[in-house]
C-alpha cells in the first residue's frame, strides 16, 4: 500500500533524502518558480511525473493544501532501536533519544520530530499501540524532518526503556514537584519521555524513569502542550551539552 506526501517543501525533502517515490502528480501549466524547483528535483531522480489539473489534485488530497504537487511513496520504514543507538555511536556522540508515551495527535508527533532534528537528537521512539503513526500529517508538520530523524516503533515501551538503560542512557520524565529541568544534570546519554496530551506519562513508564524533572508554571494553566514541553527539555539538553564542551 502506498502513502502520499504533498506540498512543495515536504516533497522536496523526500526527494533530496532519497525516499522511494513511485510517481509524482504535478499541477499542469503552473509558472510557479518554487514548484519548478520541485519538478527539476523529481526529473533529476528520474521519477515519473504526471501533469494534471487542480481539481484532480484537490480530490486526491481531500482538499488539503497540496501546493501543486503530490507524490506516491512507499510506506514509512520504521527503524530499530539498535539503529538509533548506532547512529549516535557513528557520530561519536552521547545518545539523545525522544520517547513518546502514547502521543496520539499526529501534529504533536510531527512537531516533536521537527524539534528533535533541530537539536540533533538521534531518534524518536513511539509505541505500536495508542500512538500516532508516521503519516502525511506528521511529514508535513515536521517540515520534512522525518526524512532525517529515525523513528522506531516498539511493542513494549518499558522493555525498550530497560534496553536503553542497559546501553547507558538515562531516562528522564516530567512530573510536577520534581526538580526543575534547568537544575538537573542532563549531560551524557539521555532519553526524554514525553507523555500523552491529556494524561501525561503512564504509571509503568514513569516508574521506569531514572529521574524526573518539572517545568515551572507561573500562569493559570497547569500544563504545556506535549510537543512544547518536550521542546523545552530538548533544548536544555542541547544547552548543557554545548556548555560542557567549553
Amino acid at each position: 500500500m502506498e502513502d502520499m506526501i504533498y506540498g512543495r517543501n515536504p516533497v522536496l525533502e523526500a526527494v533530496e533524502a532519497g525516499h522511494e517515490i513511485n510517481k509524482a502528480l504535478v499541477l499542469e501549466g503552473s509558472r510557479d518558480k518554487n514548484l519548478q524547483k520541485v519538478i527539476d528535483a523529481l526529473k533529476s531522480k528520474k521519477i515519473q511525473i504526471q501533469f494534471t489539473d487542480r481539481k484532480q489534485l484537490d480530490k486526491i488530497s481531500n482538499g488539503e493544501n497540496h501546493q501543486g504537487v503530490i507524490v506516491y511513496v512507499a510506506p514509512y520504514k520504521y527503524y530499530e532501536v539498535e539503529e538509533i543507538l548506532e547512529k549516535a555511536a557513528e557520530k561519536e556522540e552521547a545518545p539523545l533519544i525522544i520517547l513518546l508515551d502514547e502521543i496520539t495527535d499526529p501534529h504533536n508527533l510531527g512537531s516533536v520530530i521537527r524539534t528533535a532534528n533541530a537539536v540533533g537528537a538521534h531518534g524518536v521512539i513511539i509505541p505500536k499501540r495508542r500512538s500516532a503513526a508516521v503519516n502525511q500529517t506528521v511529514v508535513k508538520t515536521s517540515c520534512g524532518a522525518v526524512e532525517y530523524v529515525p523513528v522506531a516503533r516498539v511493542t513494549n515501551m518499558t522493555q525498550t526503556i530497560k534496553k536503553l538503560q542497559d546501553a547507558g542512557v538515562w531516562i528522564v520524565g516530567t512530573d510536577m514537584g520534581a526538580p526543575t529541568y534547568y537544575e538537573t544534570n542532563l549531560t551524557g546519554g539521555i532519553g526524554i519521555v514525553i507523555g500523552n496530551e491529556g494524561d501525561g506519562i503512564s504509571r509503568l513508564v514513569k516508574e521506569s524513569c531514572d529521574l524526573m524533572v518539572s517545568l515551572p508554571m507561573k500562569g493559570e494553566v497547569s500544563s504545556l502542550n506535549a510537543a512544547v514541553a518536550g521542546s523545552v527539555i530538548m533544548y536544555e539538553v542541547l544547552r548543557q551539552r554545548n556548555t560542557s564542551k567549553k
